[in-house]
């Protein structure tokens, strides 16, 4: 089956529908990316995809045709027609409606593979975040995101975007690849730039599998505070009984008590969450 070019356009005038602001939606209309997003993404027959706002499913029928299996998460009913239309013939998408930050997607079978999505901007970090735990089946991500928020998860120490989700992505995923995208391909525009960007699961996720959620409780502890101490941003925070059990474990993780959050590596993190060892 092909995907005739812009469908998304076509698909929406033909049923007469308008992109729902409350949802923060803006669709996708340049099909030309369609083969940027496949090979960002590395994708292989085997692969199940999960895709977060199928929208009228333009890329979920690509996905469809590249992968064994495809979960299309939608909370806009609106659009079930659309997405019907579109899939047509596609045996193997399953849609799933609902909020993808209230579906259990770990449940979803076959188990996902492969992220990939143009995520709303107002939930694309927290999606990419959880999924890193929760989905332990992902290996790989390609996701369409502000570009701010790309930025923000590929920080380096130091940097003004570097925090919480720079260091949980820094630990866990390997950057393998990136591509600039216009707001001018979306309807609504945005007032914003986007950015298509990749990652792989690290080899060493599974010396970190058993302590992320320890870690995950240390990173959002150091940073909960951005312009204190970290050792008096994990006090404020509860992280440890008290401030003086604070500062014997970021003496044991060999950490600055006066340094701040922003400017440790990704690294220490991981190393200061385990001094409960």
């Amino acid at each position: 089956m092909s995907v005739p070019r812009q469908v998304t356009l076509a698909r929406l005038a033909e049923l007469g529908l308008r992109p729902d602001k409350d949802l923060g939606q803006h669709f996708l209309v340049d099909d030309n990316l369609l083969g940027v997003i496949e090979r960002l993404a590395a994708l292989t027959p085997a692969d199940v995809a999960l895709e977060i706002g199928a929208g009228v499913g333009t890329l979920t029928a690509h996905l469809a045709r590249h992968c064994a299996h495809v979960h299309a998460v939608e909370i806009d009913r609106r659009l079930e027609l659309a997405l019907a239309r579109t899939l047509a013939g596609c045996d193997n998408v399953t849609v799933h409606w609902g909020d993808a930050m209230r579906l259990e997607l770990a449940r979803f079978e076959p188990r996902a593979t492969a992220f990939v999505a143009n995520l709303p901007y107002h939930v694309a970090a927290p999606l990419v975040l959880d999924s890193i735990g929760g989905l332990p089946g992902v290996q790989r991500w390609c996701v369409l995101v502000q570009r701010e928020i790309a930025e923000r998860l590929t920080a380096a120490p130091g940097a003004a975007l570097y925090g919480g989700p720079s260091v949980l992505c820094a630990l866990a995923l390997e950057p393998t690849g990136r591509h600039a995208v216009s707001r001018r391909v979306f309807v609504p525009v945005p007032n914003v730039d986007s950015t298509l960007i990749a990652f792989a699961r690290r080899p060493e996720w599974g010396e970190l599998a058993r302590d992320w959620p320890r870690i995950v409780a240390t990173v959002r502890a150091a940073f909960g505070y951005r312009r204190k101490t970290v050792a008096n941003a994990l006090a404020l925070a509860g992280w440890r009984a008290d401030r003086a059990a604070v500062g014997v474990a970021l003496r044991a993780a060999g950490i600055d008590p006066g340094a701040r959050a922003e400017s440790l590596p990704p690294e220490a993190f991981a190393v200061l969450a385990r001094t409960t060892d």
